[in-house]
């Protein structure tokens, strides 16, 4: 997989626990999890779905198609069979529900970031609560899993992913810009290190990444803000380390991207 950037170094300190299931007993399952800064998972895969969602921190979930960022109230879903790591720069509160392939039929085979809605949010509190094994049939928890698994089907999907190309020489500038956000870059000087043409090149990346060029570095920039906010650095500090001149573009193009300004959405 390719490299993530603004990660801190993987040690075996924080290396994630991943359940050793061979299947899972009921429809659902859930996890709760602390995790440390600096939390990450190796290459994996499962035979069901995951969504996993941060009450507190930045969850990144990386795959070969791209990666995909949970600020709070907001989950990742990962289909079945996808490998795919989940790493946390800063410390974070996870609630992860496994979901019986079976039982989300209705889901598309791709990973997503989905709005979690007030409703969802308790009733997966809820669910957390109950046993493993809970009571199946026309009980009060199979009820519930039921009103869960129909919330899920109806998540709103929001854009904070960043697909990555597969053409080798711009996946690597790609990841140039990942790791250093800051830097300046313009649609002309990667033409030229490409040795293509401007318009070339602009065919190209939307052929490869569903985005302009423009739009895929800003939103490489403004998902590698949602860290350096929930570690608490100023707007200021983030919107000039992430390559903005002015801290009024950055808090704009945020709230376009995330519909909330950066003050909105990490609350003291």
């Amino acid at each position: 997989m390719p490299s993530r950037g603004h990660t801190p170094p993987r040690s075996p300190e924080t290396e994630r626990f991943i359940p050793a299931l061979d299947d899972l007993p009921r429809p659902l399952y859930a996890r709760a999890e602390s995790l440390n800064a600096g939390s990450w998972t190796p290459p994996h895969r499962h035979d069901w779905v995951q969504f996993s969602y941060a009450i507190s921190g930045v969850l990144g979930v990386h795959t070969e198609q791209g990666s995909f960022f949970a600020p709070p109230q907001w989950g990742v879903w990962i289909p079945a069979g996808l490998d795919h790591e989940v790493v946390t720069s800063t410390r974070a509160e996870m609630r992860s529900l496994y979901v019986r392939a079976l039982d989300s039929l209705w889901a598309p085979e791709r990973c997503r970031v989905l709005e979690v809605t007030p409703l969802a949010r308790e009733l997966i509190k809820a669910f957390c609560l109950l046993p493993v094994d809970y009571p199946e049939g026309d009980s009060p928890p199979a009820r519930l899993v039921q009103v869960l698994l129909d919330q899920l089907s109806n998540l709103p999907e929001v854009a904070f992913s960043l697909p990555l190309p597969r053409h080798a020489r711009l996946l690597a500038l790609c990841q140039e810009l990942v790791e250093e956000p800051g830097q300046e870059v313009t649609l002309t000087g990667w033409a030229q290190r490409l040795s293509m043409s401007e318009k070339t090149l602009m065919r190209l990346f939307q052929r490869e990444t569903g985005l302009s060029f423009r739009g895929w570095r800003q939103r490489a920039r403004l998902l590698a803000s949602l860290n350096a906010l929930e570690e608490g650095d100023s707007v200021t500090m983030t919107a000039l380390n992430c390559g903005y001149d002015s801290t009024s573009a950055f808090i704009a193009a945020f709230k376009t991207l995330f519909g909330f300004t950066p003050g909105e959405l990490f609350r003291p």
